[in-house]
């Protein structure tokens, strides 16, 4: 749509919009592309064809469209132009102003008629529709609201709340969208897990384009660990489990791999439960073939996701699952921490850090790292990526971790309550009651 169209350019239509010895017709695409209105507006008084097409079959609309001139688009429309012309490219104005980002136009065309565009992903034969596809109609966004960093919006579909993630109309002319759609689609499919974020739909068939996924009220970790700060270890573990089980999941995908290649707080969400959920598939990756990635273009840093991103990404080096075994490790010493990695420094300076190898230091006491927590922090953000453990080996670990120290918060909770059962058994020995030995309930 709408592309380079070489020498044949508008600017060929002459020099004077009021040249005699040029066609009429000729001059009047030429007006349009000027912008000239009261030269256009003579033209059309004195019997100018308004739907003349040139050698390529573009009209005056097609011209007024590019160049975003909604007051010359709205005078061909007032003087009978077809709404919807194709040129030999099949592009439409409408397609037109979409790709020059001509939204005035893009309304009076819509207004006027103009057909909408088809998706991407349109499919001519109704058998072929996905079996996800959901019906757009069914989706409400009345009092919607952005959420995760503008990226979905809430909205309510059959009388439940989910999370929509909306493709605007520049995806028509961006095959880099289109493609990163079609990628996470193609993962959202193969993905049931409790601690992954559920897949319910999509609506591939027209525009705009939308993934659906549940809706988790309590937010992301990022906003809970802002409120929270540092976590209590037992908790801190509670989620590592949960983010390393959902991970896992990812990993021992069958036959390839997901690499997810951008774990962070903010793509971490809370349940109903108060455990968390892997969310937000936008880059993840299918590990086929050789079992690397090579990143296709250098990664630029651009908010404090970029503090989770392993350096061989960074380094433009090939990579693996291990990418996120570097994020967990970084996400679960914050929540000993309670601050970002390296929260001083700015975010184009981090990954420098991590290039020289240098990790957040452990300020918490120590008492917060149970035994073996720290040596599983550092095993996992090692700059060798082969050295890092897989989740497979990282999940019994944290569950070692966590039964140790829930076995130490029983035997310090459970001495403290016999003691007062204690005291309440001898006051009721002096009025004649009895009471259980403590010692057999401990």
């Amino acid at each position: 749509m709408a592309p380079d169209r070489g020498s044949g350019s508008d600017s060929e239509y002459g020099e004077v919009c009021g040249a005699d010895a040029i066609d009429p017709r000729v001059r009047l695409m030429f007006c349009s592309s000027e912008g000239d209105l009261e030269g256009a507006k003579e033209l059309l008084d004195s019997g100018t064809d308004v739907n003349f097409k040139d050698i390529d079959d573009r009209t005056a609309l097609h011209v007024a469209a590019c160049q975003g001139f909604s007051d010359i688009a709205e005078l061909l429309l007032e003087r009978g132009a077809e709404v919807d012309p194709k040129d030999r490219w099949g592009s439409t104005p409408l397609a037109d102003a979409i790709h020059y980002k001509n939204h005035d136009v893009v309304k009076l065309l819509e207004k006027h008629g103009a057909k909408p565009l088809m998706a991407p992903m349109h499919v001519k034969n109704a058998r072929e529709v996905p079996e996800y596809e959901i019906d757009p109609k069914e989706i409400d966004f009345t009092n919607s609201v952005e959420i995760t960093k503008g990226t979905f919006t809430i909205a309510s579909w059959r009388g439940t709340q989910v999370a929509v993630k909306k493709l605007k109309d520049e995806v028509f002319t961006d095959e880099e969208k289109v493609r990163a759609f079609r990628d996470e689609l193609e993962l959202l499919q193969k993905i049931r897990h409790p601690n992954v974020v559920q897949f319910l739909g999509a609506v591939t068939q027209s525009n705009p384009m939308m993934i659906v996924t549940e809706y988790l009220p309590k937010g992301d970790l990022r906003a809970f660990l802002k409120r929270k700060g540092a976590l209590k270890p037992i908790i801190a573990l509670r989620f590592a489990r949960d983010i390393a089980r959902g991970m896992n999941y990812l990993h021992e995908n069958k036959p390839e791999p997901i690499i997810h290649m951008d774990l962070e707080p903010s793509n971490i969400l809370r349940d109903d439960s108060g455990h968390l959920k892997v969310a937000d598939f936008g880059i993840s990756k299918l590990l086929k073939g050789t079992g690397k990635v090579k990143q296709e273009k250098l990664m630029t840093c651009q908010d404090t996701a970029c503090r989770y991103v392993a350096p061989e990404v960074f380094r433009n080096e090939d990579y693996d699952t291990k990418v996120d075994v570097f994020s967990f490790a970084l996400i679960l010493q914050e929540m000993i921490e309670g601050c970002m990695p390296f929260s001083a420094k700015s975010d184009n300076d981090v990954p420098k850090i991590y290039a020289a190898k240098q990790r957040p230091p452990f300020n918490a006491p120590s008492k917060n790292y149970a035994h073996g927590l720290k040596e599983l922090i550092e095993q996992c953000w090692h700059e060798n990526p082969a050295k890092r453990p897989t989740f497979k080996q990282i999940i019994p670990r944290l569950e070692s971790i966590y039964n140790s120290i829930n076995h130490k918060r029983r035997w310090k909770v459970r001495p403290l309550k016999c003691f007062k059962k204690m005291g309440a058994m001898w006051k009721s020995e002096d009025s004649g009651t009895s009471s259980q030995d403590c010692s057999s309930r401990v």
